[in-house]
C-alpha cells in the first residue's frame, strides 16, 4: 500500500530557501529508505508565502496567493513511501529524524479504478 507522508511543522527562520542541502540526519534516512525501496519519492516544499491558492466558490474562479488558511504550521514537505501495511508505515515514519521537530501525518493513498 503507498502512503504519503505530509511533514508539517513551523519553518525555521531563514529556512524558506530550499536550495540550501538537506541536513544529515535527514538525508541518511532518505538514502536508507530509497535503498530498502520503501521510499518512491519526496521532496521538501517552498515556503508557503509562494503558494497559489485555487478554488471556486458560486460560479467564480477565485485565484489567491499565499496559502488559504492562517495557520503557523505548514506543510514543510512530502515523501510518498510504500509499505506492506499501516503498521510498517508506522515503523518507518517512526524513524524519521523530523519527527523531533515537526508532525508526520501518514495518509494511505486510495487505488485508482
Amino acid at each position: 500500500m503507498r502512503y504519503l507522508l505530509l511533514i508539517c511543522g513551523t519553518p525555521f527562520p531563514g529556512t524558506d530557501d530550499c536550495d540550501e542541502p538537506m541536513d544529515e540526519k535527514t538525508q541518511v534516512w532518505v538514502d536508507e529508505m530509497t535503498a530498502r525501496g520503501v521510499r518512491l519519492s519526496g521532496s521538501r516544499l517552498r515556503s508557503a508565502a509562494t503558494a497559489t491558492t485555487v478554488r471556486h466558490r458560486d460560479g467564480e474562479l477565485l485565484v489567491s496567493d499565499g496559502p488559504f488558511a492562517e495557520t503557523k504550521e505548514q506543510i514543510l514537505g512530502y515523501d510518498l513511501i510504500e509499505c506492506a501495511d499501516l503498521d510498517e508505515a508506522i515503523e518507518i515514519v517512526s524513524t524519521h529524524p523530523v519527527t523531533k521537530f515537526a508532525t508526520v501525518e501518514i495518509r494511505p493513498i486510495r487505488p485508482t479504478p
